[in-house]
């Protein structure tokens, strides 16, 4: 009978987790620690677009990066003055310590001056980027 609660409380444990980590994954949302962080052209390889820079960090290992790719490729071709630059975490780690990138793809929405305005973590969807870059501009 203990072996048979056991296997419960770990099933809903990890059901728990699941249903967490796929309402968080891919959402747009401001972080504390982000808040007056500013990037350049230097330090992200590109220019900056000019209302808004979308920043992706990738890794070649990632299959959610490609689909990332795409959606911020057509965000950005969508929205007048948005650039989509795309970055390789292994190549950039200092930029990725320095930015606290944690898992790709990670995608920073950068406003006009380069100020991070908001963060995804996991694919996001196109209908909050859009957002996001609103909020940007």
């Amino acid at each position: 009978m203990t072996g048979l609660v056991v296997c419960v409380a770990v099933l809903l444990a990890a059901t728990a987790f699941g249903v967490l980590h796929g309402w968080r994954s891919g959402r747009v949302r401001v972080r504390g620690r982000d808040d007056g962080k500013r990037l350049g052209a230097a330090e992200l390889g590109g220019e900056l677009g000019e209302r808004a820079t979308l920043v992706q960090f990738s890794s070649a290992f990632c299959a959610p990066c490609r689909a990332t790719r795409r959606i911020l490729g057509e965000v950005a071709g969508m929205v007048p003055g948005v650039t989509h630059l795309e970055i390789d975490a292994e190549d950039r780690l200092a930029l990725v310590r320095e930015l606290e990138i944690l898992k790709t793809p990670t995608v920073l929405v950068l406003d006009a001056e380069g100020r991070v305005v908001r963060r995804a973590t996991g694919q996001p969807r196109k209908a909050d980027v859009i957002a996001a870059l609103g909020e940007a501009v």
